[in-house]
């Protein structure tokens, strides 16, 4: 696990996006004494050379803005910086990078970055939706370009399709995107059909859900598409893009998830990387607006990344009828040839 406390510097209150979100989670990992069984990598920030890996030379501008303490500055409507968030996002790709290198090498069975601001929805040349720079982005292409891994799942179940991560990854057949996410919803990307270009052709896989599809769903979508798919990719390392603002208490969509079905869909991820890839899987954090769910979701996948099978859910099952996904997973079995 790598974990950086100088992510509080990077905060704007009442933004949704906030330094709260992983205070309460350190809380709730103290007071389970599950913090202390991890393994913890003291953050480093990520380097010019692996951050032009991925970003165009121009993201510098923004990251070296000067601004003045105690303001705030805007990149988009939804995304801000302030005089420390240059160093902070730095600090947060490189604890990425770290887990990834210490999980590819050996030195780590699996591992999760701990890490604001997200990243999935900044592309090469654009920070955005809450995100500056594309942190699991960086810990693919570094591992691409460091050790020659020719062959890269990243799985995103943020409820917020990750267009940024897609972007980056949409001509690459070394790396296959795979995305659970509401649609429509912001960014309003993450069509059934945007299934990568050129060479990247099939290696982009989008599974839209409607508002109100949960577990079920899911896990449906999981084992009739999902698991074929990555089986059939034969990834060496899999990258989990981990949001938990699909529970049903979360204020920013609507999806019914549980998270006793987060634990069960990191639990098919092990699966499905001990099968396919040496058991080498790394969760990088992105989206969880409601505290209390975001800190039990992270609690619970490092519960699992540590082989426990003792689960907190103080929430349960939503009380909403889920949507139904019969449609999507028609569809879907078709275009992927799971018919």
């Amino acid at each position: 696990m790598s974990y950086d406390p100088d992510h509080v510097q990077h905060n704007l209150q009442g933004h949704p996006e906030h330094a709260g979100r992983l205070k309460s989670t350190l809380e709730l990992l103290r007071r389970t004494g599950l913090h202390a069984q991890c393994m913890c990598l003291p953050p480093r920030p990520a380097t010019r050379q692996q951050v032009d890996l991925v970003h165009d030379p121009g993201i510098w501008t923004w990251l070296r803005t000067p601004v003045q303490l105690d303001q705030v500055a805007w990149l988009d409507i939804d995304t801000y910086l302030n005089a420390c968030s240059g160093q902070v996002s730095l600090r947060a790709a490189g604890a990425a990078l770290q887990v990834t290198e210490a999980v590819w090498t050996g030195r780590a069975d699996n591992g999760m970055a701990l890490i604001r601001p997200p990243g999935h929805h900044a592309s090469a040349a654009r920070a955005m939706g809450f995100c500056l720079l594309n942190n699991v982005a960086l810990a693919a292409r570094w591992v691409q370009f460091h050790w020659g891994v020719e062959r890269i799942l990243i799985l995103d179940f943020d409820v917020h399709h990750g267009n940024g991560t897609q972007d980056i990854f949409y001509t690459d057949p070394k790396v296959l995107f795979v995305s659970l996410h509401q649609h429509p919803l912001f960014p309003m990307t993450g069509a059934l059909s945007e299934i990568g270009a050129g060479p990247g052709l099939g290696a982009n896989c989008n599974l839209p859900l409607p508002a109100g599809a949960g577990d079920a769903g899911v896990h449906q979508l999981l084992d009739r598409v999902v698991c074929p798919l990555v089986r059939d990719f034969k990834p060496q390392l899999v990258l989990v893009s981990a949001g938990f603002d699909g529970h049903w208490r979360d204020p920013l969509a609507h999806l019914n998830l549980s998270l006793r079905g987060y634990a069960d869909l990191v639990r098919t991820l092990l699966d499905l990387a001990e099968e396919t890839a040496q058991g080498k899987l790394v969760v990088v954090l992105e989206g969880g607006y409601e505290l209390q769910v975001l800190s039990h979701g992270i609690h619970n996948t490092l519960r699992l990344l540590l082989g426990q099978r003792e689960l907190l859910d103080p929430f349960g099952p939503s009380e909403m009828a889920e949507s139904d996904t019969t449609e999507l997973l028609v569809a879907a079995a078709q275009q992927w040839g799971y018919a």
